[in-house]
């Protein structure tokens, strides 16, 4: 071969059809092909790598403690335990952690009032109280809401009536404190059955329309009522659990620390609820699936119920303590306000989780409580917040990990699938499973020669094979057909005569013994040297397109 153009010996031996010279393609190096196949192609950027959990180190023998919630088979953090198979140690995992942090926050905010500025320590510590009154208050409401699918608009009327008759009851008949918590449970006792009752027959949207009217109907009837304060603006004078002899700062320590446990004891009827039977019974019937639970023998209905009502009574109970609290109820518990922004705690939440219903509750009362300053800005603030996130986060704040896990997976697939045209045709996840690395290596190879043999394929190289599909070929052609004769026999091309020396068609073997050839096409052609050459056009196009 000299310059651009290949010298064919036969011809100087005077074989029939041998031309004197071929044009050829201009000679590349090697190492020009090697550089050229292993630089990277695709952007590369850094979008969550890899998922890092810190791995604790194993414990011999010993066997890891399992703790679990007392009444519950729930365990207190969820370990994995595996093998690292180059070191052969058992290493262990936390892959929630989200209990840690609820430890972390409860603590922080038992041991807040001690970091409080002097200037501010009263307000905060009434935001404090406000705020662990209505963490309770949503933790409830979410077992009905999320927990129980029921669309229940209710949930203050019934705090509401609750905190109405313990107030009556105490100013009327002298109930002490520590009575109204529990006769409150028992008005959410009645008031949850008697709502529950249409929750059996109707759902979803017009069930929330009947609920908010059975809220409005509360407020109209207190506000209207001579015996529940029409004419003081609410219902005052019930005994209170705060001394009235301590100072200020006294009363409102106490008030917040008290408020804090009744939090805690929304957190565990929470966690009772949702983590027990009647939880993992809803959680098989979520909604457009209560055909499948049905059919499956689960009376998701009757459990709906259960929820419902041991709601009420965690609702009455908190509405006892209210009354208790603040010494009496205003009508504002009834107002639509109220029920709006209870809604708007939830949603920036996340509806279906504790830590959204407390974490909400926390962003709403810091502006709604805290920032008092800002007047009607505050409420247009929260309006935003709640618009942004219903439209932007699917699951409400504690739905953006899970919402960014699934958008860089998705960058990571497209990633992947252009590191693809650097290593190969086997992606990262295949390449790390397959334990004979020889076949990476061959793929990789592979896709090096297949990238230069299509600089190869040219105009003049097809008709170079035309005009004699066998026998001695120039360099770029040999390179091309000894590629496509190592191709494996799965679906490799050949030739089959449907009549000797008249007429042959293309086939594609299938590889396996006792499997017989697919026909390819119905061209019929009339010679081998035809035959031939559209076999060779076949695999160009399949290797163009690969």
């Amino acid at each position: 071969m000299t310059g651009h153009i290949w010298r064919n010996p036969l011809y100087f031996w005077g074989v029939e059809g041998a031309e004197k010279e071929v044009p050829s393609i201009p000679h590349k190096s090697p190492q020009d092909v090697w550089d050229e196949t292993t630089a990277s192609k695709a952007k590369m950027l850094p979008v969550g790598r890899l998922r890092y959990y810190y791995k604790w180190p194993g414990h011999g023998g010993l066997t890891w403690p399992r703790f679990r919630y007392w009444g519950t088979r729930r365990r207190a953090l969820n370990i994995r335990s595996v093998y690292n198979p180059k070191t052969m140690r058992l290493e262990k995992t936390i892959v929630d952690k989200r209990p840690i942090w609820w430890v972390l926050g409860l603590l922080a905010f038992m041991l807040a009032p001690l970091a409080m500025p002097a200037s501010f320590q009263n307000t905060l510590l009434t935001a404090g109280a406000t705020f662990s009154i209505y963490a309770a208050i949503n933790l409830c409401w979410m077992l009905i809401i999320g927990t129980a699918g029921i669309y229940s608009l209710a949930s203050y009327a019934v705090v509401g009536a609750a905190a109405f008759g313990t107030s009556w009851l105490s100013i009327n008949l002298g109930l002490p404190w520590w009575t109204l918590p529990l006769v409150g449970a028992g008005v959410g006792l009645v008031f949850g059955m008697i709502i529950a009752v249409p929750a059996i027959r109707l759902d979803g949207f017009y069930y929330a329309l009947l609920t908010i009217g059975l809220n409005e109907l509360c407020r109209v009837y207190a506000l209207q009522s001579k015996q529940f304060g029409s004419s003081t603006g609410g219902l005052y004078g019930a005994d209170t659990y705060i001394p009235q002899g301590w100072d200020q700062y006294d009363q409102s320590l106490l008030a917040y620390y008290a408020c804090f446990g009744v939090m805690l004891a929304g957190l565990a009827l929470y966690r009772f609820i949702d983590g027990r039977r009647l939880g993992r019974i809803l959680k098989m019937a979520p909604e457009k699936r209560e055909a499948f639970a049905e059919a499956t023998g689960v009376d998701f209905r009757r459990a709906r119920i259960w929820v419902f009502v041991i709601s009420s009574i965690g609702l009455g109970f908190i509405g006892g303590f209210y009354a208790a609290h603040y010494r009496g109820v205003s009508f504002s518990i009834f107002s639509f306000d109220t029920v709006l922004l209870g809604l708007a705690m939830l949603v920036i939440g996340g509806i279906g989780r504790a830590e959204g219903a407390v974490v909400g509750t926390a962003i709403v009362i810091l502006l709604d409580k805290v920032l008092l300053s800002t007047g009607p800005l505050r409420l247009i603030l929260i309006g935003l917040i709640m618009l942004g996130v219903v439209l932007f986060l699917k699951g409400g704040l504690f739905g953006i990990k899970a919402q960014f896990r699934a958008w860089r997976d998705k960058k990571k697939s497209e990633r992947r699938s252009m590191r693809a045209e650097k290593g190969g045709e086997m992606l990262p996840e295949e390449a790390t499973e397959t334990k004979d690395k020889d076949l990476l290596y061959w793929r990789r190879y592979d896709k090096m020669q297949r990238e230069f043999l299509k600089t190869v394929i040219s105009p003049e190289l097809i008709e170079e094979h035309r005009k004699k599909p066998l026998g001695q070929h120039s360099e770029p052609l040999e390179r091309l057909l000894l590629y496509f004769r190592r191709a494996p026999q799965n679906d490799k091309y050949a030739i089959v005569a449907v009549e000797p020396f008249k007429a042959y068609r293309i086939v594609a073997l299938s590889g396996q013994r006792g499997v017989a050839p697919r026909i390819v096409e119905d061209k019929i052609y009339t010679s081998t040297d035809e035959a031939y050459h559209g076999v060779f056009l076949r695999r160009v196009q399949d290797l163009l397109e690969s």
